[in-house]
């Protein structure tokens, strides 16, 4: 597997900055993506964040809608205009912006959480909550108590 795998805790630094895992970063230098690119979860409190694999997989979302359409203008504006791209300094560095800060409601510690083709961030108690219930889900959804999402739809 050469995705984002497992999760990491750590600490903000006095400018706001906070170390990427180095496997993530790992993962991040065979995609090739310069930079980190960053947009708020649509279904939880936390920072969806990749590569190009990410970017991909929200382009081919995208182009399910006819270009030109307002269908297509409101998913992209959601998409790719509150999106962005932040820099990975030196150190492996990144600093927080006001999005994922207020989105993920961060102040001094940050949950990095693999999820294959992207990772997510994280406030750590909220990360617990809901690890929690990914768990019980998934299980249900193994062992068949709860029917798998079909192709597209969300988890």
């Amino acid at each position: 597997m050469a995705g984002f795998v497992s999760h990491f805790t750590n600490r903000l630094d006095a400018k706001g900055r906070v170390s990427i895992p180095a496997p993530f970063r790992a993962v991040l230098a065979r995609d090739g993506f310069e930079g980190l690119y960053c947009i708020s979860s649509a279904h939880c409190r936390a920072v969806d964040a990749g590569g190009n694999q990410l970017v991909a997989e929200i382009q081919n979302r995208a182009q399910q809608f006819a270009k030109l359409t307002p269908d297509h203008d409101m998913l992209a504006a959601a998409l790719f205009g509150a999106s962005e791209i932040i820099k990975i300094d030196g150190d492996g560095r990144m600093t927080l912006s006001d999005m994922i800060r207020d989105h993920a409601g961060l102040s001094d510690t940050v949950t990095f959480v693999g999820m294959d083709y992207k990772f997510q961030i994280w406030e750590p108690e909220q990360f617990r909550g809901y690890r929690a219930e990914a768990q019980k889900r998934a299980l249900a959804m193994l062992s068949g108590q709860l029917p798998a999402p079909s192709q597209g739809e969300p988890v």
